[in-house]
């Protein structure tokens, strides 16, 4: 009997599967958790190796160097204090709005649903770049005060600098961009909750906000805490809108400047990994709370039957609130527009000269030009690659289950937990003197990153589109000699296609206006995407205000049409698209 060696006692168990498992599959799974391991992990632990290794040995000293510095320690707790803030008045907003929308009968309420999704169709900085002119001293805001005769007029002293207050302003932008994430989830959650266990509850006598406090919230407590930790991850870590406020005292922007140096900083590796456990930890500990809440839902959600009238003297006053509200949430769109179109805006509250040379310029000035193709080119090609990994792990998730297939949807997830900002300043950490050193040309880590962002909205596209195709069809095919891969390029491919587009299109959006992963990634003009070269024009001087506002309208018609054409494939509702 020939002697068994270490090399074939090491395959005997892949042998084993994949007489079990089609080798295909296998290969296909290992494939993707590769990408993973490359592009996920492998900055990550680079980082941590980094921040615990010192010459002398292992340590925790930089770790510890972060609460003994006092900037750094003001840096972590102003960027709780943040997120806290933003998340709470984010809720107090969106969870009134969620019940009424859902419960009653409400006039025009198609369109406040959809409405209520326009503050996601731009990025917070960039409407940041406008508001900042808004909320000036001689701004608009303050010309509309003095209109009102609140101001004086010919005392400037009295005027209100609205920019003094960074950490409120800061929370006000997020709070506005940020609320229909949390009205999609809490709506979603009350739509689907059993209305029998209220009326068991309004039968035994409570009633009002007693039943509301007693009885609804905890059942809705999963959506709310999916909502929140989301919020506070989303607050938390981001970096656009602090910047261009000038903001410096967040963790995230100091990570930002400490970018230049990230190929040797192990007191920055361990920020960095600081900012990665508290979102990881905000994550999980949401995660385990809904885990641990039982609640009963109905399938296929509530009836018509099931929601109410207002009282006449609110069925007006309800949508011309929430109406407002919504207007008020689009001001720094309105903003972005109307700098954009200016020519001269000082001491009015409307501009004084409108003018279209602001978007003309786009198509003139190479910074803008470059910036647009790079984006273009970025997106494509990472939308690419998350259909390819979006299918295959919806496809062995839902399809054909492998040992690790489960891993593979959880990992896909992850981005989810683990910020932008982390992963970027990862990869200029890990990758420097590579060939894939960002400094050189980030072309091929903005692909990656971009696809990585994105790959959660992908997987779930493509995971509703194979629960709803036939499985029937598949196996009728196959048991007339087709081939699995010829059976689902004929069969299953057609049948999710609406839903592939739908996720691609989105997908494509989402990385033309990404954020961190541009402003972290790319060093050199040539290789600037759509949102860094919109940092780097609002930040100079004369036109560039106004031309970074033309970038955002430009961005934000594509997020828009992307939007409704993702909704006219696919058959969703329009939230499906930014639920989380």
């Amino acid at each position: 009997m020939p002697q068994k060696t270490f090399a074939s006692s090491l395959l005997t168990p892949l042998t084993g599967l994949s007489r079990r498992y089609a080798p295909s599959l296998l290969l296909l799974g290992l494939a993707v958790l590769i990408v993973f391991v490359a592009f996920l992990f492998y900055p990550i632990f680079f980082l941590l190796i980094g921040a615990l290794k010192d010459p002398q040995g292992w340590t925790l000293g930089y770790f510890l160097t972060l609460f003994r510095d006092p900037e750094l320690a003001e840096a972590v707790q102003i960027s709780l204090l943040l997120a806290s803030a933003t998340t709470v008045l984010t809720l107090l907003v969106a969870v009134p709005v969620a019940f009424f929308l859902v419960r009653y009968r409400i006039l025009g309420r198609s369109l406040l649903s959809l409405l209520i999704l326009g503050p996601m169709i731009l990025p917070p900085f960039v409407g940041a770049i406008a508001v900042r002119h808004l909320l000036a001293r001689a701004g608009p805001l303050n010309q509309v005060l003095i209109a009102l005769h609140i101001l004086d007029p010919q005392d400037p002293n009295s005027w209100i600098s609205w920019l003094d207050y960074p950490f409120w302003m800061t929370v006000i932008l997020q709070v506005l961009h940020f609320f229909p994430i949390a009205y999609l989830n809490i709506a979603a959650a009350l739509s689907r909750l059993d209305p029998t266990i209220e009326e068991a509850a309004r039968s035994l006598g409570a009633s009002g906000w007693r039943l509301i406090r007693t009885v609804t919230l905890p059942l809705i407590s999963p959506g709310l805490f999916a909502a929140a930790s989301l919020l506070f991850i989303l607050s938390f870590t981001d970096l656009g809108t602090p910047l261009v406020l000038h903001y410096h005292k967040v963790v995230s922007v100091r990570i930002f400047h400490l970018v230049e140096t990230a190929v040797e900083n192990p007191p920055g590796y361990a920020l960095v990994l600081l900012v990665m456990i508290i979102s990881v930890v905000a994550f999980l500990v949401a995660k385990r709370l809904m885990e641990r809440v039982p609640i009963q839902t109905l399938p296929s959600g509530r009836s018509v039957s099931d929601e109410k009238d207002l009282p006449p003297a609110l069925r007006w006053a309800l949508p011309a609130i929430v109406f407002c509200l919504i207007f008020v949430s689009l001001i720094p769109h309105i903003a972005v527009l109307l700098t954009a179109l200016s020519d001269r805006w000082a001491m009015t509250i409307l501009p004084d000269v409108w003018t279209f040379r602001h978007f003309q310029a786009l198509m003139e000035r190479p910074l803008t030009l470059q910036s647009i193709q790079n984006s273009l080119f970025y997106s494509t090609f990472s939308t690419l690659l998350d259909l390819v990994l979006g299918l295959a792990i919806a496809y062995l998730a839902v399809r054909r289950s492998i040992p690790f297939a489960h891993w593979l949807d959880s990992l896909a997830m992850l981005p989810l937990a683990i910020p932008g900002l982390v992963v970027a300043f990862g990869y200029v950490a890990a990758f420097s003197n590579t060939v894939l050193d960002p400094r050189k040309n980030p072309s091929v880590l903005l692909i990656i990153a971009y696809a990585i962002r994105r790959l959660p909205y992908m997987v779930r596209a493509c995971s509703a589109g194979l629960r709803q195709a036939s499985e029937t069809l598949e196996e009728a095919s196959q048991s007339l000699g087709a081939s699995p891969l010829k059976t689902f390029f004929w069969i299953t491919l057609p049948q999710i296609l609406p839903h592939l587009i739908a996720g691609a299109v989105m997908a494509f959006a989402f990385a033309m206006l990404e954020v961190a992963d541009s402003l972290i990634l790319a060093f050199d003009e040539a290789h600037y995407p759509m949102t860094k070269a919109i940092y780097a024009l609002a930040n100079r001087l004369g036109d560039g205000p106004r031309i970074a506002s033309a970038m955002g309208v430009i961005g934000m018609a594509i997020l828009g049409l992307s939007l409704f054409l993702s909704v006219k494939v696919s058959g969703r509702a329009a939230g499906e698209a930014f639920r989380l």
